[in-house]
């Protein structure tokens, strides 16, 4: 399993009945937070999130609508009885600001908060890595430090051809022994070899989350060819140059990236509060890259 859940689509503030920046990725039994502006604990909720088996929670930077919600979050898992270490990767400033309101609050936690500066890792070195996925940062530019972060299956192995097997009068017992990538001599004497009966991996899948950021090409080659990519497309064309002044992207912008980076599919998020219709931001993105759609809250998109 593989999958993204847009948890909050609007820029600043909770606008038009969108929440701001929070997503879920769910990757085999382990779900990984994507920022966690203001409500996301009720956003969470309310697509029946399993919070207890968030393992890792990425911050892209320090701006409310993409951390406000954190305190709250991480206070109700110590009262829900979380016990497992939650690993905690952001810009290094948070750490003072979460353990002021901590103190402040005479609040603790009932889980370690294995906190990771994510200054400490150069821009697309990996962050965190478990055996099938790696997580790693995408340069962006915006008014203050921000990361991205692309999560990427690694390690995907051959698949076993069960009816070539078979054709081949292949005993099952030796089954595991071939998908292992051992040599097996049948009883007969016949000596059959992995590559008789493995088929290529699949092609590995990715995710790109890029949160706020002004058109910026230098993250394209951390971002090429993955499967899905959120870019967020604050404005249309029309207020391009308020855009560039607060370091954030038309839709047309989002598209061109999509374009360049050549990616299978493009879902555009953090809309402005001025825009209640959405309909002209994703056709001005699709004139550019048509596999582009406006993300929707709640939406589970499986890679």
């Amino acid at each position: 399993m593989f999958n993204v859940q847009v948890l909050g689509i609007s820029a600043a503030v909770p606008a038009m009945g969108r929440g701001v920046s929070a997503q879920v990725v769910s990757f085999n039994d382990k779900n990984y937070l994507i920022d966690c502006g203001e409500a996301t604990q009720i956003q969470l909720n309310k697509f029946r999130v399993k919070v207890m088996k968030i393992d890792a929670i990425f911050i892209s930077h320090l701006h409310g609508d993409h951390v406000f919600g954190l305190p709250g979050l991480l206070s109700s898992m110590s009262m829900d009885g979380r016990s497992n270490p939650l690993y905690l990767f952001a810009p290094a400033a948070l750490k003072d600001v979460l353990e002021f309101i901590l103190k402040q609050t005479n609040s603790y936690l009932s889980y370690k908060l294995e906190f990771i500066p994510i200054e400490d890792f150069p821009a697309g070195e990996p962050v965190f890595i478990t055996d099938n996925l790696r997580v790693s940062t995408i340069p962006l530019l915006h008014r203050i430090f921000c990361r991205g972060y692309k999560f990427e299956e690694i390690n995907k192995k051959p698949k076993f051809d069960f009816y070539k097997a078979k054709a081949l009068e292949i005993p099952n017992q030796y089954f595991h022994l071939l998908k292992q990538g051992n040599p097996v001599t049948l009883e007969n004497g016949n000596t059959i070899y992995p590559e008789q009966v493995l088929l290529p991996a699949d092609i590995p899948r990715s995710y790109a989350y890029c949160s706020d950021t002004a058109y910026f090409p230098s993250m394209i080659p951390h971002i090429h060819g993955c499967s899905l990519l959120y870019h967020e497309a604050t404005f249309g064309e029309e207020h391009r140059l308020r855009a560039k002044e607060t370091f954030h992207s038309t839709a047309k912008e989002a598209a061109m990236i999509a374009k360049k980076a050549k990616v299978k599919q493009l879902i555009l998020g953090h809309f402005s509060a001025r825009y209640k219709d959405l309909t002209p931001l994703i056709e001005e993105a699709a004139a550019v890259f048509p596999a582009a759609e406006a993300a929707e809250e709640g939406k589970i998109y499986s890679l």
